[in-house]
């Protein structure tokens, strides 16, 4: 068991470790996110600056750089793009989506005023240039700067004829620039899956090992029921690793101080059977009747209070396999039996159940039907026990009553025995309170029993997952045992 222990692995450590891939997923998925975004500002930085350049090169004629190519028209394709059929010039793309816009410079007079003029061919898009339009930028250049920096912003690629005043019709190039090759790669997708997956990873693991404690509690809890193994499997974390060895060196401690009991109480009702013999036979050589009588029913109350013991120590054991079982067949035949002896025990049957269905287009009212009274209740339970338990419970309400009513009623989860008495005069506290050990009502004298009925049926209720509780009746007194139904 040691070793299983120190094979595990610590809640504390890897919860540490875990928080810490966490973090450094965290740490490094932010540091592409700003990453990307970092370079995505620089290449729209140089988009715009490009602006400048072009504006620049188109006003004074110079040569824009060597990422910016700037090349004249010819004769006919300047008259055409003078037109503004831009969509006809050479080497423009198909469909051809065209967008024109138009700079104003701020004028050094009243009589210098010079237009920039672009036409902006593409094959994706018409560019929104609403903002450009209305910008507020005081300087043409920049208002260039941004419709370059918007062309960045959308990775595209567009054929630009530009024109400056009265100056030729010139095709400008700047993919090297804002084109989709040069701009970087997006990583903010590929660092919220990154973060994604790390924060999914950890929160798997965290529900794997909650999952591990929650169906060994599970088990434990059915354990009595459904009758589990005598130790459960060393597995999981150290945490777990110790809670099972713990409850496994219980239960194994407490399957060996049962078994010690029942051998010990087995092995002393075997050694009093031999003097009860004796005692048996010399009593019956007492030529009183009355003093005879007086002590074979002490020799008999001996033995039973023996043999009651023993058979509480048997069910605390709990050694029955659970089984499929139709209660309702259970309790009939119990009733059958007593009644078989001329016992006043009946069986309350069950109201019917009603259907209702739905309206048809021929009739306004609803249809009603009933399921059929030969339906079963189907448990997973112990018959032994279980059968004891109601048999207890019949015995009592005849013992205090003048007859006993049995009813059976269900759920989907539960179904409950309700063994109902006539004429007793025990309230629920009076019965709750001898529910404990060797505890008996005011009129032992003349009732037999050693006080552990009730007793064994609510340890029989607790191994099927329910209770035994009382309230009162039309009649008298009613107990109702519950017990889980899967």
């Amino acid at each position: 068991m040691t070793r299983g222990l120190s094979r595990g692995l610590s809640m504390r450590r890897v919860g540490g470790a875990w928080v810490a891939l966490a973090f450094v997923s965290g740490v490094a998925a932010a540091a592409l996110w700003l990453g990307s975004v970092r370079a995505w500002d620089r290449h729209l930085s140089q988009a715009y600056a490009a602006g400048f350049t072009i504006y620049e090169s188109l006003r004074l004629g110079v040569p824009p750089g060597e990422q910016i190519a700037i090349t004249p028209l010819s004769t006919d394709d300047a008259a055409t793009a003078t037109m503004g059929d831009f969509a006809r010039l050479p080497d423009t793309p198909k469909p051809a989506y065209v967008t024109n816009l138009s700079i104003l410079t701020r004028p050094a007079s009243p009589t210098d005023r010079a237009v920039l003029t672009l036409g902006i061919v593409s094959d994706e898009l018409v560019y929104p240039i609403s903002d450009i339009v209305v910008s507020s930028d005081p300087i043409p250049a920049g208002r260039l700067g941004q419709m370059t920096r918007l062309l960045a912003t959308y990775c595209s690629e567009p054929i630009i004829f530009a024109r400056f005043a009265d100056k030729p019709w010139q095709r400008v190039d700047g993919t090297g620039i804002w084109g989709c090759d040069t701009a970087p790669a997006d990583m903010r997708v590929p660092a919220a899956i990154a973060a994604i997956i790390a924060l999914a990873a950890l929160l798997t693991h965290v529900a794997n090992t909650t999952a591990r404690f929650e169906n060994f509690a599970r088990a434990l809890h059915t354990r009595r029921r459904f009758g589990g193994p005598e130790s459960y499997d060393i597995e999981g974390p150290t945490e777990l690793r110790s809670i099972v060895a713990a409850v496994n060196s219980y239960l194994e401690a407490e399957r060996a101080q049962l078994a010690q009991r029942a051998m010990v109480l087995s092995g002393v009702s075997h050694d009093l059977g031999t003097p009860a013999t004796r005692l048996r036979l010399r009593t019956a050589l007492i030529p009183d009747d009355a003093l005879r009588g007086k002590l074979e029913a002490d020799i008999d109350q001996m033995t039973g209070m023996i043999e009651s013991v023993l058979t509480y120590t048997r069910s605390e054991i709990n050694a029955e396999e659970p089984r499929h079982l139709s209660l309702t067949s259970l309790i009939e035949a119990l009733v059958a039996d007593y009644q078989d002896t001329g016992r006043p025990v009946s069986l309350r049957d069950q109201d019917p159940v009603i259907v209702e269905g739905g309206a048809s287009v021929f009739m306004s009212r609803r249809g009603h039907s009933q399921l059929p009274d030969e339906r079963r209740v189907l448990v997973t339970a112990r018959p032994i026990s279980l059968q004891r338990a109601i048999t207890n419970l019949i015995d009592n309400a005849l013992k205090y009553g003048r007859r006993a009513t049995v009813e059976l009623q269900t759920d989907a989860e539960t179904a409950t025995i309700i063994v109902e008495d006539e004429g007793s005069n025990y309230s629920v506290t009076d019965v709750e309170r001898m529910m404990a050990p060797f505890e008996r009502g005011e009129n032992t004298v003349n009732i037999g029993g050693f006080g552990l009925g009730l007793t064994i049926v609510a340890t029989v209720a607790n191994q099927h997952g329910g209770t035994l509780r009382f309230e009162t009746g039309t009649k008298g007194l009613r107990a109702l045992l519950s017990i889980q139904r899967h």
